[in-house]
């Protein structure tokens, strides 16, 4: 199948530096590969998104010359496939709904001596709301010891192993028990938005993305979305995760820890920056056009693939 990728940023303000990180790889490992890139705009979490961002954001890549292969697709006009896609897990029985807060799950974890910074889902409506309204819809992972019993009733259930194996690009093995780390997770939040894990999920099948190329700060998030595709019965793509940049104070770059927005005046400054970043190493002289900078960085990505652990 020909290589398929894609960039997804979420509008919640202008492009940084550590975006940059992402978009750049992402593009890379596409043109070396031969394949198409593609631009997703992920925007279905209203209360976050910043509006006109999203067309900043697109007018920033074309200036860093990232130039999409197909036209840009928003996820807000995705909603209803969404929807489907919930519907189908309803009717295999893979999902249910929950009718619990953030304060009950977090007070579960105090009674049972759990001190986890993410908070694990502890089953509390797989059989029944309880009496109390649902919130929220759940997708079942595997029990850590048994076989789901809901999902073996079902002739198209995936395998039951709670254990999700992978190997990243970049990363290399990679290990993580849905049960034991993660409890069943939410795909329908309680206040209408549709979660990332979904959207993301049925997005990459419908486009046919074949290479998934981010930031290792969404490496979590990888085991459930595998669980999810295989519950759906769609192709799990290949992973590479890339490290992220972090702030002076060792934080994740972000909006919210104080990243400023990239100068498109000077597009080729930050992509230089960028490449060092991943470890690409380019050549003397530096290059000081957009199209000497890609061409070089496409073979530079090459070699520090190739050097890779997980190569």
């Amino acid at each position: 199948m020909s290589y398929r990728g894609r960039f997804a940023p979420s509008p919640t303000g202008p492009l940084h530096f550590g975006s940059l990180v992402s978009a750049l790889a992402s593009w890379l490992d596409a043109r070396a590969h031969g394949g198409t890139w593609l631009v997703r705009v992920e925007d279905i979490d209203g209360p976050r998104t910043v509006p006109g961002a999203d067309l900043d954001i697109l007018a920033t890549l074309e200036r860093f010359g990232f130039h999409a292969d197909e036209p840009p697709v928003w996820q807000s006009a995705r909603i209803e496939r969404y929807r489907t896609a919930l519907d189908a897990l309803i009717a295999a029985g893979h999902v249910y709904p929950c009718g619990c807060t953030r304060k009950e799950i977090a007070d579960s974890q105090l009674l049972t001596h759990q001190r986890n910074t993410t908070l694990i889902y502890p089953g509390t409506c797989r059989d029944g709301l309880h009496g109390k309204p649902a919130r929220a819809w759940r997708l079942r992972v595997p029990d850590d010891t048994h076989p789901d019993k809901h999902a073996d009733t079902h002739a198209s259930a995936p395998a039951h192993s709670a254990v999700i194996r992978f190997d990243d690009r970049w990363q290399g093995p990679q290990s993580q028990n849905l049960a034991t780390e993660v409890g069943d997770f939410v795909l329908l939040r309680a206040d209408g938005q549709w979660a990332y894990q979904l959207a993301v999920v049925v997005d990459d099948a419908e486009q046919g993305i074949t290479h998934v190329v981010r930031g290792a700060d969404l490496l979590d998030s990888t085991a459930r979305q595998i669980w999810l595709q295989r519950c759906l019965g769609v192709p799990t793509p290949a992973w590479l995760h890339v490290p992220v940049v972090t702030n002076a104070d060792g934080e994740k770059l972000s909006k919210q820890t104080g990243a400023q927005a990239l100068d498109p005046e000077h597009p080729l400054d930050a992509l230089i920056a960028a490449s060092r970043h991943l470890g690409l190493a380019l050549r003397d002289p530096a290059p000081v056009t957009l199209e000497a900078f890609q061409a070089d960085a496409i073979d530079a990505w090459q070699r520090r693939l190739a050097q890779l652990p997980a190569a």
